[in-house]
């Protein structure tokens, strides 16, 4: 540092200038000169379902910006806080930069030979010994559709195994077999602009706001598209951020959603608000239908099961029934639930007697969790063949094994075990092996007891990640993986677009893409990989198959091509010579279910109470969720700086008449506690946001597990987990022995929210200023 240089710094002068200094970058203005990008590279976001487009600023072989795609559909140029730091998380210190393998209880870093090779030896030692499915897969939602596809491939048909899942199952499981049971496959039947037309948008168990923050705008855009304001309905026990949102706030009782909307269907029924001429034409099992709800939910018995009062589910009904655009949407508030399944085909149900299925604004609409949770849908082998193919049916299974060159016989009769099945086969002694492709059970999975006792159980655990995750960490060996922008190929989004993702710098160390993983370790299994991946080498091979397989089926990815998705800034499929630029919405008038005639299905479907309800000793029910700082078990966001500091730990939301209880204020520290574990030194957050009795905690922490006292009970549709209610008990240094137990009031909860009745007037909401500030 020169001697003026030094005198400046000194005095105080031009000491920033250097260090917050910009240019002019041609495709985004001023940047930091500091990091000016030598190059731009367009792609998609790696983190949730919304599927935003995006640009990867490189300077020097690094990543280090990230910029919204302006001309992309899905988010016009905006991107959270996840994307515009996700560039940070690519060279993060808890990257996996080689294949490690444990030897004298350490992990070690070694090379993919041996890595391979120990783990192939084990595998077919295992195999040989206890039968093809005593190795086991567990994989995820954030592979790129083409590593989803090679990865299920060599699992099912390379290793023989059929106990292969992903940990989407803890997610989206209860979407994909709620579609099914109602329109006879899985897909999500509308799409975002649906939420700029519709003229009532219904949320249930969704917390956009936090969770898909990138949809608001969606929302918004619906005055300028309309010239008026959609009525915004959120229905959630959580006073949420997207709750203060809401034109209508629905705060009903935890897991009482599946009655309400039976409730909603029996007053349209009974008020004659129904669309005859679609059930008529577009559904089946009408009769049924309609004689168990009228039956069984009467306004009485809804508003006693989810503490709304009758007048306002009248109210609800008529909103929704007299729209002529009504979508409705919803996320884990829904799935995560033991009657997750059916609570969708409810929401379906809902829908299709008011005719909102396949028309502009009117949809009944899933919001994916993952960004690739659709991509592992359609061509994982997880749940389905390829193509969204049915294991039992023989037909299929003959075309895919034709299409793909192997013998038939190859192609499993039947879907292996899903996730908790293959912990539970674990506990038993069944499997042997456990292969975790990038998700981090140690911190996602419900009830970590029992989780870990099973572990300890294998003969083998391998861990296929990116980063250093509280799995790898205990694991036998770790496929050290590429991340985001380091390879390419497809995610597909929330709406059914699949999106390109392109490769912008080189692998960290010596870490392969996933789908270079699979391919090269297939090598070790004799004939496999020459059955299977001869003629398969790059992303681009992979998906030119995937398009044969997917042709003529919903999810027909026919039509597509890198440069015309990328051109297009995704295209949402089915994708064939009938729709060169995609299609929309599924199921409009011109297009029938796959169903056996063609037409949905209208489905009786029960409420069940919770299986462990408040009691003496236990008197509250916990509530799980996600933060928008954080993704998942924060294996990515825990390493971004500006995202840890925003939420460095979980926390609870505790109701004010709570708080008095156990005399404790926001800031103090207290334990929760449940039949299966207890965690300690959780932070407070008094809140008008969560009513008294229930409490509300993030998963996203490994410090503070949540998942250590979540119930192990999962829908038996599905195998989703029951993630959002059990029942607990608070300790406090001034009160250890806990709340006493009592009936919660609702009325309290509900002060400050005003819903005017008068028809064809914008509903408001208003809340006091103690929950605006929580």
């Amino acid at each position: 540092m020169s001697l003026i240089d030094k005198a400046k710094q000194f005095l105080g002068l031009d000491i920033k200038e250097e260090k917050y200094a910009l240019v002019d970058d041609p495709l985004f203005g001023k940047v930091a000169k500091a990091k000016a990008p030598d190059k731009w590279v367009r792609t998609t976001c790696g983190y949730c379902g919304v599927g935003c487009g995006m640009y990867i600023g490189v300077k020097d072989g690094n990543a280090v910006y990230t910029k919204g795609d302006p001309l992309h559909p899905v988010n016009r140029g905006t991107l959270c806080p996840k994307g515009l730091s996700e560039h940070e998380m690519v060279r993060a210190d808890n990257r996996v930069a080689s294949p490690l393998i444990r030897k004298e209880g350490r992990l070690t870093p070694t090379n993919w030979e041996e890595a391979f090779g120990k783990v192939s030896d084990e595998f077919k030692r295992i195999q040989k010994a206890h039968g093809k499915g005593a190795v086991a897969v567990v994989s995820t939602g954030q592979l790129l559709t083409e590593e989803f596809y090679a990865l299920g491939k060599f699992v099912q048909l390379g290793l023989g195994s059929s106990n292969y899942d992903g940990n989407t199952t803890l997610c989206m499981a209860s979407a994909v077999m709620g579609y099914k049971q109602t329109f006879g496959s899985d897909g999500p039947t509308g799409c975002y602009e649906d939420f700029s037309k519709a003229d009532v948008i219904l949320l249930i168990g969704a917390n956009i706001a936090d969770n898909h923050p990138i949809l608001k705008l969606h929302i918004a855009k619906n005055k300028r598209m309309t010239g008026k304001k959609p009525t915004l309905i959120v229905v959630d026990p959580r006073q949420s951020k997207t709750s203060q949102m809401a034109d209508i706030f629905v705060p009903l009782k935890a897991r009482s959603d599946l009655a309400l909307l039976n409730g909603l269907c029996y007053i349209i029924m009974e008020q004659g608000w129904e669309d005859e001429l679609f059930i008529k034409e577009r559904t089946n099992g009408y009769r049924e239908f309609r004689k168990h709800i009228m039956k069984n939910y009467p306004p009485q018995e809804v508003a006693h099961i989810t503490g709304i009062e009758v007048k306002e589910l009248y109210n609800l009904a008529r909103i929704y029934a007299t729209a002529d655009a009504a979508m409705s949407a919803w996320t884990m508030g829904v799935n995560q639930s033991s009657i997750g399944t059916d609570t969708v085909s409810a929401i379906c149900n809902l829908a299709l007697i008011t005719g909102n299925l396949g028309r502009e604004g009117a949809s009944p609409m899933s919001i994916t969790g993952q960004c690739n949770a659709m991509g592992t849908r359609e061509f994982g082998f997880t749940s389905s063949i390829p193509g969204y193919r049915n294991f039992a049916n023989a037909k299929e299974r003959q075309e895919f094994a034709e299409i793909i060159g192997v013998p038939e016989e190859r192609i499993p009769q039947k879907r292996g075990y899903a996730y908790p099945q293959i912990i539970d086969a674990i506990n038993r002694g069944e499997i042997k092996a456990l292969w975790v492709v990038a998700t981090n059970p140690l911190v996602s999975y419900p009830d970590q007891h029992g989780l870990r006792e099973a572990l300890k159980k294998l003969d083998l655990l391998v861990v296929q990640d990116a980063f250093m995750s509280d799995t790898a960490e205990v694991a036998d060996v770790v496929f050290s993986a590429a991340t985001w922008s380091e390879k390419e190929g497809c995610y597909t989004n929330s709406e059914r677009r699949c999106n390109y993702a392109k490769k912008a710098i080189e692998p960290l160390g010596t870490t392969k893409s996933d789908l270079d993983i699979v391919i090269e370790f297939s090598k070790y299994f004799e004939g496999v990989h020459e059955m299977l991946f001869k003629e398969l080498s790059s992303p681009k091979d992979v998906f030119e198959e995937m398009k044969r397989v997917s042709k003529g089926q919903l999810c027909d990815y026919s039509g597509m091509s890198y440069e015309r998705i990328e051109e297009l800034g995704g295209i949402q499929w089915p994708c064939n010579d009938k729709a060169p630029k995609g299609t929309p919405r599924l199921y409009s008038k011109a297009m029938p279910c796959p169903t056996p005639d063609g037409t949905a299905n209208l489905l009786p479907l029960d409420w069940q109470p919770l299986s462990e309800m408040q009691c003496k000793g236990l008197p509250l029910i916990l509530n799980t969720g996600r933060t928008v700082e954080q993704f998942h078990t924060r294996t990515k966001t825990g390493s971004i700086g500006i995202l840890d500091n925003l939420a460095p730990e979980a926390w609870v939301d505790l109701s004010p008449k709570d708080a008095v209880k156990l005399k404790v204020k926001s800031g103090d520290r207290i334990a929760i506690s449940g039949t299966r574990g207890k965690v300690e030194e959780i932070i407070v957050k008094v809140s008008e946001t969560v009513r008294e009795g229930t409490i509300f905690v993030p998963f996203h922490f490994n410090e503070q597990l949540i998942n250590t006292i979540t119930i192990p009970e999962f829908d038996p549709k599905s195998f989703e987990p029951n993630y959002k209610q059990c029942a607990v008990q608070l300790h406090s240094e001034a009160v250890p022995e806990g709340i006493d137990f009592e009936e919660p009031e609702i009325s309290g909860y509900l002060e400050g929210v005003k819903v005017y009745e008068e028809p064809n007037k914008i509903k408001q909401t208003t809340l006091d200023s103690s929950t605006s500030q929580a």
